[in-house]
């Protein structure tokens, strides 16, 4: 599919997910009821979770977008940050377009949201950043599948810090309605085992709110520290939902990536 300038064509399906919209509809409905079961406390205000191929990280995937159900036509918008892998961007980049498609049809842009945003300093319009990039697409099948009807805010974070995206995260926070999600996979390419070391080790940090210390741990290092200093100044509980390499799914384990799922749940007493 091309690009027009008001939508910004899906550019990863056929290679990431299926490109026929009964197929990938299926595959997905199927990552979710196989998702296992976890029940956090209250309904998520926030997810982390993985954006390799289907094959290899959509089981990881499917078990935090399963805690959306019955979530359906309540959350009506999604804040989607994820790092850029092609084109390098400063700060936090806008499409520039007016919807996303996939197989499964377009999501229309917030406009009231980016014009919230639009002019804070770090934040800038970057078709090329969004043209190609697979780390924000790749959830879009998955909300389309549990949200049904709802608007997107899509935010390709390049060279930023945390403090850059924790604000712009505060300026969209919204309530119930907003949902947020950052994209990030774990580690690359090491041997199994000295994978699930490093990983199990980043989740622990992020279970305790800690910042990550560079993006070896997790190459969307830069949206999760931001979306951490937000949920502690939010009071936000992280739960991890789901931890696997794809020496679990579907790969070798002489080279692996990590994947993690965690939901971020308002604490008892701090609910708004």
């Amino acid at each position: 599919m091309r690009s027009t300038v008001d939508t910004r064509a899906a550019a990863v399906a056929g290679l990431f997910y299926p490109d026929d919209a009964v197929a990938l509809a299926r595959d997905v409905q199927t990552l979710l009821a196989a998702a296992k079961p976890v029940a956090p406390d209250g309904a998520p205000k926030a997810l982390i979770v993985p954006h390799a191929g289907y094959v290899y990280s959509g089981p990881v995937a499917a078990t935090a977008y399963a805690q959306l159900r019955g979530l359906r036509g309540k959350i009506r918008r999604v804040v989607l940050l994820g790092p850029v892998h092609r084109v390098p961007v400063r700060g936090l980049a806008l499409p520039g377009t007016h919807a996303f498609e996939t197989p499964l049809g377009r999501i229309l842009i917030d406009r009231d949201a980016v014009n919230r945003i639009i002019a804070l300093r770090q934040v800038t319009t970057s078709p090329a950043a969004h043209a190609h990039e697979h780390s924000l697409e790749v959830q879009l099948p998955f909300l389309q599948t549990v949200l049904g009807d709802f608007q997107l805010i899509p935010l390709a974070v390049g060279d930023a810090t945390a403090d850059d995206v924790a604000e712009v995260i505060e300026a969209l926070w919204g309530g119930p309605e907003t949902l947020f999600v950052v994209s990030s996979d774990l580690s690359h390419y090491l041997p199994y085992r000295a994978a699930q070391q490093i990983d199990s080790s980043t989740c622990v940090a992020i279970a305790r709110l800690q910042s990550l210390d560079n993006h070896e741990q997790a190459c969307g290092a830069t949206p999760v520290n931001g979306l951490l200093l937000a949920a502690r100044h939010h009071h936000l509980r992280p739960h991890l939902l789901d931890l696997r390499n794809s020496g679990d799914t579907a790969g070798d384990r002489e080279r692996v990536v990590g994947y993690a799922a965690f939901a971020f749940t308002e604490e008892s007493g701090h609910a708004h």
